[in-house]
């Protein structure tokens, strides 16, 4: 699988690419896009727009963008390149809790200003990715394949023959590919601009190609190091800047108790009593640092949990939605359709399909 073959379904679709972009990049999705994005900006600087938020990444800087709102990211007025790491994925249950706290309305999250100290972890982490992208049980050592230069400290913002390639000119589109796009009334994207001169690997290196992946091994591979990015940029910023944990103690303990439990009976007036609050308090605290409701917190963390247990288990539909606190298996397929773009039954379909 290639990332010009994108005729892969919406809730399996996992592909992890690198660019290096020059003023005049743009990609606009005005349906969203059925999978997560991930954005990791290495140097210059983007602008990121989606739902009703809007806000420029730089160095250093981590957004992710939720499924199914409109979308328009670009080279920021000014900069003279954009080089960012990108992965379309579908988030874990756990996901949701450790990213609310920096959730800036219409579905997105910025993790910004992730101290130095992690940067070369977090640079290693998305070179494994698309290495591991790529991995089966039978490749030897001699076979696997290059996830290019190195984009790690040695060729950081300042150097020139930094790797970062532009994927349109080898997959045919110049944006990380909308994920689904081949699938009846999943969203459409398109894109403009061109990669920095010289941005393509030199001295023999190979260019960063984007990277499909559809189920197996390399899936889980390429999870735990989206994880590890995830854990280690959250851990080392404050939600509304400076670094340490997450903001206030009353909305972490919220989300740390919806995200243990996603499937109890939560209550706005049950998770304000856990902290010793009131209902309206808690609302509006929670409103005012997640930029959702307690509530649609939970149906979101619900959600998740479902998917796992879709994915992992034999469970049916009927025994997912109640283990996961849906009142009905109805309730729960328009809950997981408005979240994924596809009905459980569908999703399990595509992530496991029947023995050949």
């Amino acid at each position: 699988m290639t990332a010009e073959n994108l005729s892969v379904p919406a809730a399996e679709l996992m592909i992890v690419g690198h660019y290096d972009k020059a003023p005049g990049y743009a990609t606009r999705r005005p349906g969203g896009s059925p999978s997560w994005l991930l954005l990791w900006t290495e140097a210059g600087a983007g602008v990121v727009t989606q739902g009703g938020a809007s806000f420029e990444v730089g160095a250093g800087d981590l957004a992710v963008l939720g499924a199914g709102e409109a979308q328009h990211y670009r080279v920021a007025p000014g900069a003279g390149r954009w080089r960012f790491w990108w992965v379309h994925f579908q988030p874990r249950a756990s996901w949701t809790g450790r990213l609310a706290p920096y959730a800036r309305g219409g579905g997105c999250h910025l993790v910004a200003g992730v101290p130095g100290t992690v940067h070369e972890r977090i640079d290693l982490a998305f070179q494994r990715a698309l290495r591991d992208a790529r991995w089966t049980p039978d490749a030897s050592p001699s076979a696997r394949p290059s996830a290019g230069p190195s984009a790690g400290p040695s060729a950081g913002p300042s150097a020139g023959s930094s790797a970062g390639s532009s994927a349109g000119s080898s997959a045919g589109s110049g944006d990380p590919p909308p994920a689904g796009s081949a699938v009846p009334g999943s969203a459409t994207g398109s894109a403009t601009g061109s990669a920095v001169p010289g941005s393509a690997a030199r001295a023999g290196g190979a260019a960063r190609v984007p990277a499909v992946v559809v189920g197996g091994a390399a899936r889980e591979l390429v999870m735990g190091a989206v994880e590890e990015v995830l854990v280690l940029a959250t851990a080392t910023v404050r939600p509304g800047g400076g670094r340490g944990e997450e903001g206030d103690e009353r909305v972490r303990r919220v989300l740390a108790i919806i995200a243990a439990e996603p499937g109890a009976p939560h209550s706005v007036a049950s998770l304000a009593r856990a902290v010793a609050l009131s209902p309206s308090r808690l609302a509006h605290l929670f409103a005012e640092e997640t930029g959702q409701t307690p509530m649609r917190a939970v149906r979101r963390a619900r959600v998740r949990h479902a998917a796992g247990l879709l994915e992992v288990t034999d469970l049916d539909v009927g025994q997912v939605a109640a283990a996961s606190g849906f009142v009905s298996p109805f309730h729960f397929s328009r809950a997981f359709r408005k979240e994924y773009g596809l009905p459980p039954r569908d999703y399990r379909a595509r992530l496991r399909p029947p023995p050949a």
